[in-house]
């Protein structure tokens, strides 16, 4: 992890076309702003890892899907 000290108005620049910067910091909080193309998806961290948790059940529940209809016999017919 890299960790920056920044001021208020100083910026971060990431791949030359994001940049995230210190807009007001107080009462234990930062606020940032961040301009990045339209197609970046931006998105806090627990929402992330909401997200992240919700497609692995999705996924789990898929594959025990599949494992049981591979558990069927089918007939053939003549």
């Amino acid at each position: 992890m890299l960790i920056l000290t920044r001021k208020l108005e100083e910026e971060i620049v990431l791949n030359s076309d994001i940049r995230i910067k210190i807009l007001a910091s107080g009462d234990n909080q930062v606020k940032i702003g961040i301009e990045a193309p339209k197609n970046v998806i931006i998105l806090r961290g627990e929402l992330f890892d909401k997200i992240k948790e919700e497609m692995e059940e999705v996924i789990q529940k898929s594959t025990e899907a599949i494992v049981n209809v591979s558990n069927f016999k089918v007939n053939k017919l003549k």
